[in-house]
Parts: structure tokens; sequence; C-alpha cells
């Protein structure tokens, strides 16, 4: 059985949940002269390094991003997940709309798996508390319990394609198991909003993820194009229905931060 030490000086476990734990490294020790000052003013505003470390069983295999692996230990073997030359096309089409990699590798067996180190916030969700499934914003998939569907849904009208800011298509998963996901801001800065036959109108793309039951469109702010003009809102997301959305408020989903891998 391989162990090794998961904590120490440097380096925290600061979430668990299923078979994932987020690690995080408070500072970084492997710096030189030429990066040093950017190193010191990282720790100080709180920009660490982040892992997941993931803990198989041999019953429940874990599908994460193509290139996400850094090490495995014990015996563990990957597999591409693919069932026929059919699943094959379904996948890249999957693949290619959804902006996340087209074959994402399944790690079966008993042992570690240790994911590539993100200066990004990792979310670690159940599936199970989003009700029928969650939907997430593009390129925020990380990893997965491979109990856990994935699929693709697209938006309820193509306006909001180009004009809500957001993709078509995004990735929904479905079934009982643990997510996590790649956030550009931190929970503790994340609303959840919950809904019960209501209705959430966002200005831009600040919705991170929300719940499959909730029917999203883009729509103009106002009653009338007049109305939408004279306020300076224009056009608006807008989620319908029971469920729930994590919305960021200080940050645009898609904003570029400088230092993400």
């Amino acid at each position: 059985m391989v162990q090794f030490q998961v904590e120490n000086d440097l380096r925290k476990v600061t979430e668990a949940k299923g078979s994932f734990r987020v690690l995080e490294y408070e500072r970084d020790a492997s710096v030189s002269s030429f990066n040093a000052q950017n190193e010191y003013f990282m720790q100080k505003m709180g920009v660490h390094r982040r892992q997941v470390l993931c803990t198989m069983n041999g019953k429940v295999g874990i599908v994460t991003q193509a290139g996400a692996m850094q090490w495995m230990g014990g015996n563990v073997n990957a597999t591409t997940g693919i069932k026929g030359a059919g699943d094959l096309l379904g996948k890249m089409v999957k693949g290619a709309v959804t902006k996340e990699s087209k074959i994402k590798p399944e790690y079966v067996g008993e042992g570690i798996l240790m994911l590539e180190p993100t200066y990004k916030h990792i979310l670690l969700e159940n599936v199970e508390d989003w009700g029928s499934g969650i939907v997430v914003e593009d390129g925020m998939f990380l990893a997965c319990e491979s109990s856990v569907s994935r699929d693709v849904v697209m938006r309820s009208n193509l306006s909001s394609a180009v004009a809500g800011g957001e993709g078509l298509f995004n990735l929904c998963m479905k079934g009982q198991g643990v997510v996590a996901l790649e956030s550009n801001v931190p929970r503790s800065e994340l609303i959840e909003i919950n809904l019960t036959d209501d209705v959430l109108k966002i200005d831009g793309n600040m919705a991170v993820c929300w719940s499959a039951t909730l029917k999203f469109t883009v729509e103009r702010s106002g009653k009338s194009l007049i109305g939408s003009a004279a306020s300076g809102e224009g056009l608006v997301n807008v989620y319908r229905g029971t469920g729930k959305v994590l919305m960021s408020p200080v940050a645009l989903t898609g904003s570029f931060l400088a230092a993400t891998n």
C-alpha cells in the first residue's frame, strides 16, 4: 500500500469530500532570487498552489480532464472510458462544444492519484445536493467520481451564445458522487442563491454553476427595448424555476487571472 506524508509545515488539507482531498501549499519554498519577490507578495495576497489528492478504493474510479494527472501509486491504471466508435464520436462532439478535453481519462483500481497543481481554487460538490444535476461554467471541470454521469445541455435560446456572455452548451453532471471544479474565485466569495418557483437575473456571466432543474435564458432587463436602454443594463442572464445558483459577485467566471496554472 502506497503511503506518504500528506500534510507538513508547507501543505495542509483544506477540504475533503468523497474520494477527494484538497491540498493547499501555504507558501512556495522552491523559489530563486529571480522570483522571490513575486512569491512573497503572492503569499501575502493568499495566492497559493493547490492540488487534488484522490484516494481510490477499487470500487469507484476517477475521471479527470486530459493531462490532469501528476502521479499515481498502487494498483491504479488509466483507461480511455470509450465504449466504441459511436461513444468516441459523441465524446469528441461534447468536448468541442463545452471547451473541455475531448477524451477524459478514467483511472481505476486501488491506490492514490494526485492531480497537477493549480493556482485556481478548488470546489468540491456533491452532485446529489443539486437535485437532478449540476450545470457548470465552461472550463471548470477538473475531475469527478466515475459514478457521476456527464452530458451536454443546450441553452434554451440561441441568443445566449452571443448576447449573454455564455456559451451555447454546458457540461451537466448527474447521479451520485463528488465533482472537483476549478474556480477563479474562492468559495468564501461565492453567494449561494436558492430559488423556489422564482426568477434570478444576473448582469453578466457571474454564475459558476446552477441546478439542472433551472431554465436558463437571456432576456432584456426591461419589458421593452426603450426600458432596457434607459436602465443601462441591456440583456441579462435569467434563471427560472426551483434550484440553486452559485454566483461570483466580485469577478466574472471567465475573467483572466495572471497565474492560473
